[in-house]
């Protein structure tokens, strides 16, 4: 059997469609997971002062005026208050800020992360 140039060799002359061979491409969907979601909590302290707290849920969590106040007042009266949900690593970065940024400013604010 020659070769011909631009042709397919095998399963020549059956099916449909003679001198032509069947193949068949399948593409498998990647499977991709959704990452871990994290929660970013502050705990109450008696030494931290309200209005601090309030500034760090405005700077590090972009919060407003309003809802940095309700987050604190939800921490002051039930010592602990949610910051925000993030994947893994933002939320490491955001304990990290908020715990240097407190420490700098000589506050013992506790910020931790849990799997939601």
């Amino acid at each position: 059997m020659n070769s011909i140039p631009g042709r397919l060799q095998g399963n020549e002359g059956s099916g449909d469609n003679p001198g032509r061979s069947a193949s068949v491409i399948t593409r498998t969907k990647p499977k991709t997971k959704k990452p871990s979601l994290y929660r970013v909590l502050l705990l109450n302290d008696d030494y931290t002062p309200m209005e601090f707290v309030i500034h760090i849920l405005e700077r590090f969590f972009q919060k407003d005026r309003e809802a940095a106040t309700r987050i604190m007042l939800h921490v002051h009266n039930h010592g602990v208050g949610e910051c925000g949900v993030f994947t893994y690593e933002v939320a490491e970065t955001k304990v990290t800020q908020v715990m240097d940024f407190s420490r700098q400013h000589q506050h013992p604010l506790q910020c931790v992360m849990e799997k939601k």
